[in-house]
Formats: structure tokens, sequence, C-alpha cells
């Protein structure tokens, strides 16, 4: 039976709304939930309700809120493979990968359950006598998380775990496409008993959500937006805050580099490549979009690229594969669109390429009704091409070859990207002048590009976003504020810079 879900706002449910149905991409004509899309009045009536239940939750000392977060933790561990699964049905994330994200939240509530403790400030030495400084921090008060759906679960526990722990309220818009994902995790953290109303779970459309958003940043009820989406969306949502003097945190796209060096173990760079381009069908922010590849190893890598992703099983995500569908029918048909972007002067080395089908089947694999896509290599990728400087949210990889390091940054550099970058050398010196040469916020040595561990700042510059870092302590910047205090026990008003305590030297002195 299709389970029929809606918005939760200050723990009650808002059935009424625009229905959506939510598909198995593995299995298009099952509906996995029956969503009732929320509208713009309902995402700002949510602000309201997590305004008025903000204060109560900060005057909640952080030890005990970080008992709350050990909390999440645990129940999301204790059910993991339920999550998985339903993860799986939803967007074809293939069962290990699910798991894994899975996973991911686990750690960042380990990361952060201590963190209620060491919410530090500091003491500050005053340059005048009986007086004292104190730097806090305090929470930002409500905030706005939005998400998209290719990491339904992990990556808005980057968002919601911080925030929570800092005494933030926060209201929630996960992808609708990963409504019921989205709305198990809601259900996991609310039963580790946070009070109602401070996370609340708005399901509707992008442009129900712009306009909600835009209403409560007018009626001062949201004061930080989390965003995680296309670069595009992101822009909008950073011109809407500029206007609000707010400052977002933008986690976006990616047309992210692996320059591959002579001296490189070809075999694990193919394995990264394989699995930073292909895995979760290219439909990760940190996906590989362009390998540089030295021109003394092209050929010889490409050869090994080439077979490896021949060999790579693509189907079922229940099963052992290396990936599985798009994730749902708008991703297929802009995907379709990237494909048009192959122009003559390419080589598709891989073979086949579009939907799996019957008429178009991967060896014996015909689709089975999913919108399974075979992956695409590219060979002879140039600076000046849309398969080079645009991203490509799909199961595709450019290739491209370069003469000096110097060249390969440029090349790397160049579409203006900045998230996630990889290089595959046995020369540190290579690997260093890689990392101060390039613009990415992330830097792998002969790993993919693709990979993130809870306790490092996740995020990107230019186009791939702000320069916001989510995960680790950095996250705290954004969910939290720096707040100043000085307490003069003088007795007497003490001017800063002008009632100094002074040392006079002398300064003619000379030996």
């Amino acid at each position: 039976m299709t389970r029929e879900i809606g918005s939760v706002i200050g723990g009650k449910e808002v059935p009424n709304g625009t229905a959506y149905d939510s598909i198995n991409p593995a299995k298009v004509s099952e509906v996995v939930a029956r969503v009732q899309l929320a509208d713009a009045g309902t995402f700002s009536s949510a602000c309201r309700t997590a305004a008025a239940a903000q204060k109560e939750w900060a005057a909640v000392p952080a030890p005990v809120r970080g008992r709350v977060i050990a909390s999440i933790g645990r129940l999301v561990e204790a059910n993991a493979e339920t999550l998985a699964r339903l993860v799986t049905r939803e967007i074809g994330k293939p069962y290990a990968e699910a798991l894994g994200e899975v996973r991911e939240i686990v750690d960042t509530c380990d990361f952060f359950l201590g963190e209620g403790r060491r919410l530090y400030g500091q003491t500050v030495p005053s340059e005048m006598p009986d007086k004292n400084l104190f730097t806090f921090r305090v929470p930002v008060g409500v905030a706005a998380v939005i998400t998209a759906g290719n990491f339904p679960v992990a990556v808005p526990s980057w968002y919601l775990v911080p925030a929570l722990l800092a005494g933030n309220a926060v209201v929630w818009k996960p992808a609708e496409y990963a409504a019921a994902s989205a709305e198990a995790l809601f259900r996991l953290f609310t039963a580790s008993g946070l009070p109602e109303g401070v996370l609340n779970l708005v399901l509707a459309d992008g442009q129900a959500t712009f306009q909600g958003l835009e209403s409560a940043l007018d009626e001062g009820t949201v004061h930080k937006v989390g965003f995680t989406g296309s670069t595009e969306v992101g822009r909008r949502i950073g011109e809407l805050c500029g206007r609000h003097l707010q400052s977002p945190c933008l986690e976006l796209g990616g047309k992210n580099p692996m320059v591959v060096m002579p001296d490189a173990d070809l075999d694990l760079a193919v394995e990264g490549a394989l699995f930073a381009g292909f895995g979760t069908a290219g439909q990760r922010c940190t996906s590989l979009g362009t390998v540089i590849v030295h021109e003394s190893v092209h050929d010889d890598f490409l050869d090994r690229y080439t077979r490896a992703t021949a060999e790579a099983v693509i189907g079922d995500p229940a099963g052992e594969v290396l990936c599985g569908p798009m994730l749902d029918h708008k991703f297929a048909a802009r995907y379709e669109e990237y494909l048009g972007w192959i122009q003559p002067h390419h080589t598709v080395v891989s073979g086949a390429t579009g939907r799996i089908t019957s008429a178009n089947a991967r060896g014996d694999f015909s689709g089975e009704g999913g919108l399974y896509y075979h992956p695409v290599i590219v060979d002879g990728v140039r600076p000046d091409d849309r398969l080079f400087l645009e991203e490509t949210f799909g199961p595709i990889v450019g290739v491209s070859t370069f003469t000096t390091l110097d060249e390969a940054v440029d090349l790397a550099n160049r579409p203006g990207y900045g998230l996630s970058s990889s290089i595959y050398t046995t020369d540190p010196k290579s690997a260093f002048r890689f990392r101060e040469g390039i613009g990415a916020g992330m830097v792998s040595v002969n790993n993919s590009t693709s990979g993130a561990e809870a306790h490092l700042p996740f995020g990107g510059n230019g186009k791939s976003g702000n320069g916001s870092r989510q995960s680790g302590v950095w996250v705290l910047d954004q969910f939290t504020r720096w707040q100043a205090m000085n307490w003069d026990y003088s007795g007497k008003l003490q001017k800063a810079q002008m009632d100094v305590a002074e040392v006079v030297p002398d300064l003619g002195f000379r030996l």
C-alpha cells in the first residue's frame, strides 16, 4: 500500500496540498509515496512556528542538546538497514552506498554530541585594569534548510545536526522526489525528544519554497538559509538573502577535475575515475567532470578506463552494482540534453549512449523499466566545450590532455567551479604544487573526487558555493553568531583607546 505523507509543522501533520508521486526510478511504475506538496503560505507559517519554539530550545543547556544529538545517532544506527533500503528504493542509489550514507549521519551525530560541551568562547585580556572581555557563541535563530535528493539523508544531517545542537530551530524542505526518505529521517529526529516546533518538515516544490522563503525573510522569521542544489538556484537564493543582509550557506554544483600525472599509478587512477565518474550514476556534486591526463599516458589510461567501464555492472541498485538508475524523470531528461553537447570533434570511446532499453541494451541488461543510462566517456574534450565548462549531472566523463603541471592546473580551474579536485601522482612536489594552485575547496591525492568525512570541512568556492563550509567544527560558524561582552568592575567609566595604561619607553636609548 502506497504511503501518503505531508508536511509536519509544530508536531502536527498538514494533510492538504498538491498531490505528487515519488517513484522508484529502478521501476518507474512503482509509487514509493504519495506526497502532499504544500504552498508558500505553509512554508512561511512553519517559519513562524519555528521562531516561537526557538527561544525555549536555546535555553536548554548545550550539553543536554548534545545528548539529544547522541540519541538521534543511536536511533539512526538502530534503523540503518531500513532507512538505507528506503533510500535505495526511492532514488535508486546502490544499497551499499545508501548504507554508507546512513553511516554518515551516525558519524555526524557522534562528532557533534560532544560539541555541546565545546561551544567555547574565550576570555580576552583588556587594555585597561579591572575590566574583563568575553566572547560567546549564540544561536542564529531559525534556519531554513533546503536540500537536494541525491543524498536525501546524509547531506540534510550536515545542516540539521549542528543547527539543532547550537540552539536553533529548523524548517527543512527536502527534495520532493526523495520525500519518503526525508520523512523517515524526520521521524527519527523527532523520536529523540525534540520539542514540537523545533524541527519542522515542509514538503513543497521549488517555486512555493522560494516564495515562502521570501515571505519569511520579509517577516524576519528566518535568520539563516542553508541550501544544497544547483548553481543556478543558489544564485537566486544568494540574491534573496543578500537583500536581507544575510549570508546563506550555499553548497552548489561542481565540475570536478582529476589530474593524472605521468608517474601516476594508472590502475589506481582508473579505479578512482570509475567510482567518481559513475558512482550514483554521476549524480553527485563531487562527481568527476573531466579527467585531465598527461599526454604521455593518455592512451594507456584511456584504454584501461574504457575496459573498466565496460566491465562494470549497472542494474538493480539492491544488488552489487557500480550504479543504478537516474534519480528521477527530470534528471533523466536533463541528462539527455547533456548528451546533445557531444560534438563531431569528440570521440565517444565507451560505446552506446542514452537510455538502456531492449533496443539499446548493455550486454544482457535491458533496463527493466527503470531510468538506466549507459556510462559515457568522451575523449578529445577541449577547454571551450560545454562538456568541459559546465556541470553534467549524470554518467558522462570528459577526457583532455596536458603537457605541464601548470597547464593542468589552469585547465582544472578554467570552468570556474571550485568544489572538489583530485591528482594522481607519486611525486609529493606535484601534489603540493597542485594543492597551491587549484581553486577547489577540497583536494584529494591518489583518491577520487567523491567522498567526505564527518569531521573535515566540506564546501566549495566560485560557482560551487560562497565559501561556507559544512561538517566538522567549521560548520558551527554557519549556525552561531559571535557575541562580544565587556565587564568593567573599576567603578568608573574607562574609555577604550583613551584611558589606557601606558609604559613609556626611552626610544632614544643607544648602546
